[in-house]
């Protein structure tokens, strides 16, 4: 009787053990940010030329192919109207759009990137010919940077 008692709380020491340490390694293993670098080329347009719009999307050393949803959202300064784009991978974890423009001005390129379970909406601001009155400094471009009394 005393060896089975013995046995019993042997194993149950170990398996106490076993499941901390398994706790322990599942916390290191947190997944890395999913981060997403905006390219404008050229960085200055001009009137219905082509830019090339790109968001190289990766997560650690990870090229990432498989987004859930990347959309490039593009306006002139100071304009309500919004375009929304949704685009597809192109290679290497850069997802590519190609657009001309008819007005010049100032222009703000934002990219809505939504991969394995997170979420990246860098900015970017580009010129078209002559530079139009860009928006207000004060608007809030983050989360972080709003007062959230």
């Amino acid at each position: 009787m005393k060896k089975l008692i013995f046995v019993f709380i042997t194993i149950l020491l170990l398996s106490i053990i076993v499941s901390c340490s398994n706790e322990k390694e599942r916390s290191n293993d947190l997944p890395k940010i999913v981060e997403v670098k905006l390219a404008i080329n050229p960085e200055t347009g001009e009137v219905n030329q082509p830019i090339i719009f790109e968001a190289k999307v990766t997560q650690g050393n990870d090229k990432v192919t498989d987004a859930d949803e990347v959309r490039f959202e593009i306006w002139r300064a100071n304009d309500e109207k919004h375009e929304k784009i949704e685009i597809k991978h192109a290679e290497n974890g850069i997802y590519r759009l190609e657009k001309s423009f008819v007005q010049e001005g100032t222009y703000y390129f934002i990219s809505h990137v939504t991969a394995r379970d997170m979420h990246n909406m860098p900015k970017m601001e580009f010129i078209v010919g002559t530079p139009s009155e860009p928006e207000n400094s004060n608007t809030k471009d983050t989360m972080d940077e709003m007062d959230m009394e």
